[in-house]
């Protein structure tokens, strides 16, 4: 039977929503878990949110006559984007540009190296309020910056980094792992 309240919506939890840890830090098992202090926040994300696609794709055999008689995945990738828009948040230029590539501080100078230096591993996790006060964390336990569209500096629009992240199978062959649990405002921050 159909049920309306199921349907849901998704803000993000009060004090960010996407945060990264180094590989090795503990991974977060429940929604209730409180995060590591390895896991920094990346501030505000811009408004479209967080997309993930975790689409299977397919390679298809043909018979003679055009009949489909076996279908095989191929491959089933599993991506995260999002914008980071805090453009002078130091967490935010080390998952954009490499750990290694940013140094000081806002108030000393920063300073940012581009380079081709390939992007580390971290964990990453997402938190987020459902309605109903449904918290909702997303724990990627492998994953790299794998892209970071045009960034754009202009009068009317935040600079912000268009981010995809790539996340690779787990020793468990898991790419992520869905938390989901009606919540209390003291665990959560916040409600939808």
């Amino acid at each position: 039977m159909s049920d309306a309240n199921n349907v849901t919506a998704s803000k993000p939890k009060t004090g960010g929503a996407v945060y990264r840890a180094p590989i090795g830090t503990s991974l977060p098992k429940s929604v209730s878990v409180t995060l590591d202090p390895a896991f920094k926040s990346l501030g505000y994300i811009g408004e479209d949110g967080l997309t993930n696609a975790n689409s299977p794709e397919s390679d298809s055999v043909k018979a003679w006559g055009g009949d489909t008689v076996l279908s095989t995945q191929s491959e089933k990738p599993d991506t995260f984007q999002f914008k980071l828009i805090e453009a002078l948040n130091m967490e935010v230029l080390k998952a954009v540009y490499g750990n290694e590539n940013v140094s000081g501080a806002l108030e000393t100078g920063i300073t940012v190296k581009a380079n081709s230096k390939e992007q580390e591993s971290c964990i990453w996790v997402v938190e987020m309020i459902m309605k109903n006060n449904v918290a909702k964390r997303i724990v990627v336990p492998n994953a790299s910056v794998t892209e970071v569209s045009d960034v754009e500096y202009g009068d009317e629009d935040a600079v912000g980094y268009e981010t995809t992240i790539s996340a690779v199978p787990d020793e468990e062959g898991n790419t992520h792992y869905e938390y989901i649990m009606k919540s209390v405002a003291s665990t959560t921050g916040a409600k939808a």
